[in-house]
């Protein structure tokens, strides 16, 4: 009675065989290896879904502000109806904040600004407006008066000295002062007039936006970073993966090698014919 035991006998060198690739160190690594490159895709994978959900929050965020640039018909951008003020709003970014910007960022199609190149311009424009703006400033007498109560006899109106008036008019004295490119701290605050312009320039409304919009950068730059980082990441499980098999089948190759050389039986040669004499 005959039995068949070809299935038992294949399972059990099949086990052989990965019990002895293990006990390899090249066998030990590949397993390792691959273990990690299984690990670093998990990593991807986590990564991604936080990318891409941070995405859809900016996205949301920016349809619900729905700021968005203006361009004309020939795809340049434009401020106030016209080139140059685009020009000149991107020449503050690009040649004065030193900011590169991604040229795939400024789509006529897709004016509504959701990226970190968008918000630095709308950023840009709003700066802009303020550093070139004019800011009619009214002084009341307290403000012309000293310490020591004295009222001073004439102020400073954008360089130029001007008489205050005697007596001292109920609706105070005026001056159209131009900002002429003074950010924040370039306001020389001992003048009476450049320190009322300062606030009135760059007012809280004209610091929160520049704020709302930094942050709106600085979060898609953010983004960006975290898809390069998943990249790495699925990079290093491809890498890891790849190596760990290359591992794995070198030492069963080798495994092979050393069973086949075992299973063939020594050749011996023919003893020597002695010759009839």
């Amino acid at each position: 009675m005959g039995i068949s035991t070809g299935k038992v006998i294949g399972s059990s060198d099949g086990r052989v065989k990965g019990s002895a690739m293990l006990k390899k160190p090249l066998g030990l690594l590949g397993v390792f290896l691959i273990i990690v490159g299984i690990g670093y895709f998990v990593g991807a994978g986590v990564a991604y879904s936080k990318v891409q959900g941070g995405y859809g929050a900016l996205q949301s965020f920016s349809e619900q502000q729905n700021v968005e640039l203006s361009y004309d018909e020939n795809g340049d951008l434009t401020d106030r109806g016209t080139v140059e003020g685009g020009q000149a709003i991107m020449s503050l970014l690009e040649d004065d904040w030193g900011f590169p910007v991604v040229d795939g960022d400024m789509d006529p199609d897709d004016p509504l600004v959701n990226s970190a190149s968008e918000y630095m311009y709308q950023m840009a424009t709003i700066s802009y407006h303020t550093l070139h703006g004019t800011q009619t400033v009214v002084l009341a007498e307290k403000n012309l008066t000293s310490e020591d109560g004295v009222l001073a006899t004439e102020y400073d109106c954008n360089g130029e000295m001007l008489p205050v008036p005697d007596p001292f008019p109920e609706e105070g004295v005026t001056c159209d002062f131009e900002v002429d490119g003074r950010y924040w701290t370039g306001f020389d605050r001992s003048v009476p007039v450049e320190a009322k312009a300062r606030d009135q320039a760059w007012s809280g409304t004209a610091h929160a936006l520049v704020a709302e919009l930094g942050v709106g950068a600085a979060t898609h730059s953010t983004l960006q970073l975290a898809l390069g980082v998943a990249a790495l990441l699925a990079g290093l499980g491809v890498v890891c993966t790849v190596m760990g098999v290359a591992f794995l089948l070198h030492t069963r190759s080798g495994l092979k090698s050393t069973k086949s050389t075992k299973a063939d039986p020594p050749t011996t040669s023919d003893p020597p014919t002695l010759a009839a004499v």
